[in-house]
């Protein structure tokens, strides 16, 4: 039996869902074995800066970048909301998987929901995504910073630390939390979510091409046409962990809906808007809604 060897950063999260991809390939293909290489990151390293004074998003991906192309690990398993636009030169993404819940999630203590929450309540978030269009929602809400793992977050809010927390739902789901969730903020009339966020980004040795058809064969096409359109939207705004940007792509029939919110780096504007159209539109409708909100929050093109 061949054994692939899988990496993964070393949070709970990052190892359930890696687990997961790793027996759902296992199963799959039957003729294999999937074992787990931890690597720490320097996301992980430092967790009392927020990211965009540490690096970005690759602060969470160059190590076992590095691993992949120097061949200890076959194969690695990211959140793709964590991912840059492209991964390094001489590595490639399979197509899309299944995808878990996108949504962003509210974990309140003493109140019912969002409109329940008391004037100038503290809401925790480490995103400047969230911040802003919560604020949108609840002008009156004291936004304030948080880092850590899901149970760092969630001990603090336990301990006081905030009235609630905004986290995304499909972590919780995958470390079996999802019975914290007090509410799911819909991902076009409230809180557009991260983009790609539930979608997991498999990442190989470009040259492997037997590996990348077996991963391939367990995408799911309209996932990646939908993820696709988030991430491009998510390039041509320059998006990364400075950048407070979100999208959400569905389906409606034939038809492709994208709602796409940007926000200046200051928060002092902030702007959405929903576009449809055909399927094959995609790509086009990425482009079209990153021109139209840089061009109302003053990004220039």
């Amino acid at each position: 039996m061949k054994i692939l060897r899988v990496g993964t950063r070393g949070s709970k999260l990052a190892v359930a869902q890696t687990t997961d991809a790793a027996v759902r390939l296992s199963e799959a293909l039957g003729d294999c074995r999937c074992e787990l290489t931890i690597i720490r990151t320097a996301g992980d390293r430092v967790q009392d800066k927020p990211l965009d004074q540490i690096g970005g998003k690759g602060v969470f991906v160059r190590e076992i970048e590095e691993a992949l192309l120097a061949g200890t690990i076959d194969f690695a398993v990211h959140s793709m909301k964590d991912m840059p636009s492209e991964p390094a030169p001489g590595l490639c993404f399979c197509r899309t998987w299944p995808r878990e819940d996108p949504r962003d999630a509210l974990i309140l203590r003493g109140a019912a929901s969002l409109a329940e929450l008391p004037e100038g309540a503290v809401l925790a978030t480490g995103s400047k995504r969230r911040a802003y269009q919560l604020l949108r929602l609840r002008p009156d809400l004291n936004i304030v910073g948080i880092r850590g793992n899901v149970d760092t977050r969630l001990r603090k809010l336990d301990e006081g630390a905030a009235d609630g927390l905004v986290m995304a739902a499909a972590g919780l789901r995958r470390l079996g939390l999802e019975g914290r969730i007090t509410q799911l903020l819909d991902p076009e009339t409230e809180l557009v979510p991260a983009c790609a966020q539930g979608a997991l980004a498999i990442e190989c040795r470009a040259d492997d091409a037997e590996l990348l058809r077996r991963l391939n064969a367990l995408a799911d096409a309209d996932v990646h046409l939908r993820t696709a359109c988030e991430r491009e939207f998510l390039a041509r705004v320059g998006g990364g962990c400075h950048t407070p940007a979100g999208a959400y792509a569905r389906l409606d029939g034939e038809e492709l809906v994208l709602t796409a919110f940007l926000a200046s780096e200051d928060g002092a504007k902030t702007e959405k808007l929903t576009l449809r159209g055909a399927k094959s539109d995609a790509e086009r409708m990425a482009r079209e809604a990153a021109f139209a909100l840089r061009s109302r929050v003053g990004e220039g093109e």
